[in-house]
């Protein structure tokens, strides 16, 4: 049999006319993270399971693929980090039992006041100004003082919750090593006088006849904190950008606030707020195109997931009367992330109290929004127009 000559038995000219391979694409490169979509679509098309080497993760971009992927046991939250989403099996399902219940029924009563008060005195501050930029003046607010009032937490604290938000604290751990020390004393005080708060029913909780350790309480708090801190943060500011940028929408919404949850829910499939979910292979997992070998660190890409056309039709584009916009921006299975309720109140408090505040509402003139980032994506800046 012939075979075609390698590269050392070909001439010298045809060597150095041969073009060079083309690099794999990967998530790093300069130009994705300016624009992923592009990638996104290639990767979906032609390549819906890739190793990017400077990445360092198996990449899944398929709807199929990412769902299935996020909601599989064999796929677990790489260390490190103490917080439920790294907690597996019977551990995870009585810590996760110990927390949904406190964002139910009395508790949520007195949530949704809070956030609904927070939310109104954010945007009547805005009032007095011609213009302001969203995501500094109330998209970077609103979450942490949210979480902050669901915790029970005093409310000077905002600011330094908020500002952990932004150092890394998200859904996934990575709390400061200070988070500990910032809440032992309350945590101290809510096991000898617990009130209604989440970090009440925390403290007081028990596990096989036993209460949680302060460490389990901290880690607990420290996904409550990031999920309804930096990802609602992001994913409030891209719920905004969508609306604005679709004004016959966004007066839709106004006239019928029934609208808003479909409203958010439609933005968190084409904007999320976390565009990459990393998870270990704890054994080999058969997806589109291949298997993921054991060992593997995996890149869930759900910012692509929500634009794969074999799910939903005309993806790129924004419709609040989607039928059925997929609910993969805040995980899926038994790591759904706690914080997705907490998140659609706070998203749906915030956008109705700007609009009652700000009925003029609208880009400021010149202005267009630039989404930034890898692992989570959000527009820097809303720049807008307020009378």
């Amino acid at each position: 049999m012939l075979c075609p000559p390698g590269p050392a038995s070909r001439p010298a000219s045809a060597r150095a006319a041969a073009p060079p391979a083309a690099a794999p694409p990967s998530l790093v490169d300069p130009a994705v993270v300016r624009d992923p979509y592009p990638l996104y679509r290639t990767l979906r098309d032609t390549r819906p399971l890739l190793y990017d080497e400077p990445f360092g993760a198996w990449l899944l971009s398929r709807y199929v693929d990412v769902r299935s992927a996020l909601a599989d046991p064999r796929l677990v939250a790489p260390p490190p980090g103490r917080t439920l989403a790294h907690l597996e099996e019977a551990t995870h399902a009585a810590h996760r039992a110990l927390v949904s219940p406190a964002l139910q029924g009395r508790a949520l009563a007195v949530l949704k006041a809070g956030v609904e008060r927070t939310a109104y005195v954010l945007a009547r501050r805005l009032v007095r100004h011609q213009e302001a930029d969203l995501v500094e003046e109330f998209c970077h607010w609103l979450p942490a003082a949210a979480v902050v009032a669901a915790l029970g937490l005093p409310p000077e604290d905002t600011a330094r919750v908020t500002t952990w938000c932004r150092a890394g604290l998200t859904h996934l751990g990575g709390a400061p090593g200070d988070l500990d020390a910032f809440l032992r004393p309350h945590v101290t005080r809510r096991r000898v006088r617990p009130g209604d708060d989440l970090l009440s029913v925390l403290c007081t909780a028990r596990t096989d006849g036993r209460p949680l350790s302060d460490e389990a309480v901290t880690g607990l708090v420290a996904t409550l904190l990031g999920a309804g801190g930096e990802a609602t943060d992001r994913a409030l500011a891209s719920f905004l950008a969508n609306l604005l940028d679709h004004p016959g929408q966004l007066a839709l919404v106004r006239s019928r606030p029934d609208l808003v949850d479909a409203a958010w829910a439609e933005s968190l499939r084409r904007d999320p707020a976390v565009h990459v979910v990393l998870r270990r292979a704890l054994a080999p997992v058969a997806v589109s195109g291949g298997t993921i070998p054991a060992g593997a660190t995996v890149a869930c890409l759900v910012g692509s997931a929500g634009r794969d056309a074999t799910r939903f039709a005309d993806p790129d584009r924004y419709d609040v009367f989607r039928a059925a916009p997929g609910q993969l921006a805040f995980g899926a299975g038994r790591h759904r992330c706690l914080g997705v309720q907490l998140a659609r109140l706070t998203a749906g408090s915030g956008l109705r109290a700007l609009l009652a505040a700000l009925p003029a509402m609208a880009w400021a003139p010149g202005f267009r929004p630039v989404h930034e980032g890898l692992l989570t994506r959000s527009p820097a800046a809303l720049r807008v127009r307020l009378r």
